[in-house]
């Protein structure tokens, strides 16, 4: 079998920049090191900074007074980092700049007296940290069908979660046009999110089957997965080699490989390997 690989496979600029940081702060600050959350969702990743005395914790209180609180790269909500800074931590911001620029457009549309809508997941750590550091409400929709029954009237303004697709900005921008009297659009769909998911389509037109390979809690290799299966390629989502399976292969000549953006090249090396080997 053939097996290439997506041009631009694993980590993004984002996570690089954040494991740096993280991988840093464990070795110089003294006293518990934490995130609230994974700084990055990949749980093989995740382990070996906990190897290296990085700990998940689920709230503040699990860390000490003297801790020190490195903001994921998903960043956090404004709330959260003044209760961390009322209790006298130290703070290490791994904030994706990416994810920054969301924040910021997002309040400075709030400030300016748009209602905001953000395009992405209600539940994904990055929109509670966009949304978290508003002073009013937001409103989230994940697709155009949400838009109506919402009822969003007047002057609004629209932010998009990084790694969400291009085609879900543009159609809630479509369907919010005709309702509202103002519309102000940033686009923070982040430019290496939709090289990836370029890559992928491209790669996957021409291969029998794609191996998708990234946490099972990551938002952008599971839309690398979805783009796929919706384009009918014969695709899996796998995080690690241990998961492949040989009939998956039988009759195949030609593999391809995408790595998330939170996805280590150690790891799509090895499922290369494996394949190769089979």
């Amino acid at each position: 079998m053939n097996v290439t690989v997506a041009p631009g496979s694993g980590f993004c600029f984002g996570v690089k920049r954040a494991l740096k940081i993280a991988f840093e702060a464990a070795r110089k600050h003294d006293g518990q090191v934490a995130t609230l959350g994974p700084i990055i969702h990949n749980p093989q990743v995740v382990a070996k900074l906990e190897e290296e005395g990085l700990s998940v914790v689920g709230s503040l209180d699990e860390i000490p007074r003297d801790g020190t609180l490195v903001v994921r790269s998903h960043g956090l909500p404004g709330e959260i980092l003044e209760r961390a800074l009322e209790r006298g931590m130290s703070i290490v911001d791994a904030t994706c700049p990416f994810v920054k620029q969301a924040q910021d457009a997002a309040a400075r549309l709030e400030r300016e007296g748009y209602r905001i809508v953000i395009v992405g997941e209600r539940d994904h750590p990055e929109v509670l940290s966009v949304t978290g550091n508003l002073r009013e409400h937001a409103t989230v929709v994940e697709g155009p069908e949400s838009v109506e029954p919402l009822g969003v009237r007047g002057k609004v303004g629209v932010v998009c979660q990084t790694t969400q697709p291009m085609e879900h900005l543009r159609a809630v921008v479509d369907a919010l046009l005709p309702a509202v009297r103002e519309l102000r659009v940033f686009n923070t769909v982040c430019a290496a999110t939709l090289e990836r998911q370029e890559n992928a389509l491209e790669l996957a037109a021409r291969v029998d089957i794609m191996l998708v390979v990234g946490g099972k809690n990551s938002a952008n290799t599971r839309r690398l997965w979805e783009l796929c299966k919706e384009a009918g390629s014969d695709a899996y989502h796998i995080e690690t080699a241990d998961e492949l399976e040989p009939a998956w292969f039988e009759g195949k000549r030609e593999v391809g490989v995408v790595g998330g953006a939170s996805t280590p090249h150690w790891i799509v090396d090895e499922i290369v390997s494996r394949v190769e080997s089979m």
